[in-house]
C-alpha cells in the first residue's frame, strides 16, 4: 500500500471514528425512548410511530439539501460538523423533556444532526477511498459506526441490568462520548476538488439525464422504506413475548455487533461480485426478518431475528451507498447520496404511522407482513429492472 492509499485509508478511518463515537452516545439512549415514553409518558404505539416518524421525515428534508451545499460549496468538513455536533443538543433536550412532546423536539434535533452531516459525510467517505474499493470503504465506515452501536448499546445494557435504571442520568452520560468524536473530527482532511466555477442549474432540472439505474434504485428506496418502519416497533415485538426493558437493550447490541461484524466483509465482496447481488440478498433477508418478527412465538427465535436483522443491515447499508457514490456524476454526488437518505427519511413518516396503526388494530403480525411483502416487491423489481449498463466513471462497474 503506498502513501497516498495509507492516508486515504487513516481518513476513513477517522471518519470511521467519529460515527463511533456518535453511534455510542446515540445508542446509549436510543433502545430506551420507547421504554421511556411508554413506561414515563403512557405513550401507545401509535403515538411512538408519529413520533419517530415526525422526527425522521422533518430531519430528512434536510439530507438533499445539505448534499446540494456541500456540492456547491465544497464545505462537506464544516457541514458534517456541524451535524455531529447536534449529538449534544439532543441530549441536553432529553433531559429537559417533560412531556411526549419534549421528547419529540429532542428527537427532531437528533434527526436534524443527521440530517445534515449524511451527505457531506458520505461524499468525504467516497473522495477517500482508493479506486476499485469504493465498498471496502463504505464497509468500513459502516463497520465502525456499528461497533460504536454495539458499544453504546452494552453500556446502557450493564448500567440497567446492575441497577443504574435513572433515565436522565443515562441521557447525562451519553454526552460524554459525543464530545470524544467531535474531538476526532479535526483530524479528519477534507479533498478539495478543483471545478471550474459555472452556473449549474439544480439537478431536478436535468433530472432525465441520470443514469436509469440511479432513478430506478432511488425508487426502489422509497417504496422498502414504505414498509420499514421505526426500530422502536422491533423493541416492542420484543417485550410482547417477554423481554423486559434491561433484555430488550440486549437485543438491539446483537443486532449492532452483527452488523458491525459483517459490513467490511460484505462491502469487499461487493467490489468483487457487484452491487447488485448484495442489495438483492439484504432485501429478501430483510423480508425474511419481517416474517419472522410476524410469527415470532418464543425468545430463542426472535433473538435469531435480530441476528439477522444485523445481517441484511450490513449487506444493504454500506453497499447501496457505494452503489450510489459510485454512478452518481461526480458535480452531484453529495446531492444524490442526500436525495436517497431523504426518500428513506420522509417515507419513513407514513410508514411509521401505518405500523402504529396497523398494530393498535391488528396487533403486531400484520404490520411486519406487509414490510415484508413490500421488501419482496423491492427485490423483485431489482432482479428484473436494474440492469447492467457501463459506468462512466474511473472506478470499476457498480454492478456485474
Amino acid at each position: 500500500m503506498d502513501s497516498n492509499s495509507k492516508k486515504k485509508t487513516t481518513n476513513i478511518i477517522f471518519l470511521g471514528l467519529v460515527s463511533f463515537f456518535t453511534d455510542a452516545s446515540t445508542e446509549m439512549v436510543y433502545p430506551l425512548i420507547p421504554l421511556y415514553l411508554t413506561s414515563v409518558f403512557g405513550a401507545t404505539p401509535a403515538l411512538i410511530g408519529m413520533i419517530e416518524g415526525i422526527a425522521e421525515s422533518i430531519a430528512s428534508l434536510l439530507k438533499v439539501y445539505s448534499g446540494y451545499i456541500s456540492d456547491k460549496f465544497q464545505k462537506k468538513k464544516a457541514l458534517a460538523f456541524l451535524g455531529y455536533s447536534a449529538g449534544m443538543f439532543y441530549k441536553i433536550a432529553l433531559l429537559i423533556a417533560g412531556s411526549w412532546i419534549g421528547v419529540l423536539f429532542a428527537r427532531v434535533i437528533d434527526r436534524f444532526g443527521k440530517g445534515i452531516r449524511t451527505a457531506p459525510r458520505d461524499v468525504l467517505v467516497s473522495e477517500s477511498a482508493s479506486s476499485g474499493a469504493i465498498g471496502k470503504a463504505f464497509g468500513l465506515h459502516k463497520a465502525l459506526d456499528m461497533a460504536g452501536a454495539a458499544l453504546g448499546i452494552l453500556v446502557a445494557y450493564i448500567l440497567l441490568r446492575y441497577g443504574f435504571s435513572d433515565y436522565k442520568k443515562m441521557f447525562l452520560i451519553s454526552i460524554i462520548p459525543a464530545v470524544l468524536g467531535l474531538c476526532i473530527f479535526f483530524l479528519i482532511k477534507e479533498t478539495k476538488a478543483v471545478r471550474e466555477q459555472t452556473s449549474r442549474p439544480p439537478f431536478w432540472k436535468n433530472i432525465r439525464s441520470l443514469d436509469g439505474r440511479l432513478k430506478l434504485y432511488l425508487l426502489v428506496v422509497l417504496l422498502f422504506t414504505l414498509g420499514n418502519s421505526s426500530n422502536a416497533f422491533l423493541l416492542l415485538k420484543a417485550k410482547s413475548v417477554g423481554f423486559n426493558d434491561i433484555s430488550v437493550v440486549l437485543l438491539y447490541f446483537a443486532y449492532s455487533t452483527t452488523a458491525s461484524i459483517l459490513s467490511l466483509p460484505l462491502g469487499r465482496l461487493s467490489d468483487k461480485i457487484g452491487r447488485k447481488a448484495l442489495l438483492v440478498s439484504g432485501y429478501l433477508v430483510f423480508s425474511a426478518v419481517y416474517f419472522g418478527f410476524a410469527i415470532a412465538w418464543n425468545q430463542p427465535f426472535l433473538v435469531s431475528m435480530f441476528v439477522l436483522y444485523g445481517v441484511h443491515t450490513a449487506m444493504i447499508a454500506g453497499v447501496e451507498r457505494a452503489f450510489i457514490a459510485e454512478i452518481a456524476p461526480t458535480e452531484i454526488k453529495g446531492t444524490m447520496l442526500g436525495l436517497q437518505a431523504t426518500l428513506a427519511g420522509v417515507a419513513l413518516l407514513p410508514a411509521s404511522i401505518i405500523t402504529g396503526l396497523l398494530w393498535s388494530a391488528f396487533g403486531p403480525v400484520v404490520p411486519f407482513v406487509f414490510g415484508a411483502m413490500l421488501s419482496l416487491v423491492a427485490a423483485l423489481i431489482l432482479i428484473l429492472f436494474l440492469g447492467k449498463q457501463k459506468v462512466n466513471t474511473s472506478t470499476i462497474d457498480g454492478l456485474q
